[in-house]
């Protein structure tokens, strides 16, 4: 798939754990882990604004398109 979620790396820099995360964005972590795994089909704006809001960052520090057959550019 063409679109790389980097969640992990965000979590990583905030030093949060996917509990913690999906309590304070109110998803389970089994659908965390959905997220960061690159398994889901979709994303709920409001979804998406509660990460970049507990994350404090942006949805292109989440999201990046890569053409396909090319490996994350960051």
């Amino acid at each position: 798939m063409p679109i790389i979620i980097n969640l992990d790396v965000q979590l990583a820099k905030k030093k949060m754990s996917v509990g913690d995360f999906a309590a304070a964005i109110d998803i389970t972590p089994a659908n965390v882990a959905v997220l960061k795994n690159g398994r889901a089909k979709a994303v709920r704006f409001s979804t998406l604004d509660a990460i970049c809001r507990v994350l404090e960052c942006q949805p292109g520090d989440i999201l990046v398109w890569t053409p396909d057959g090319e490996e994350d550019p960051s």
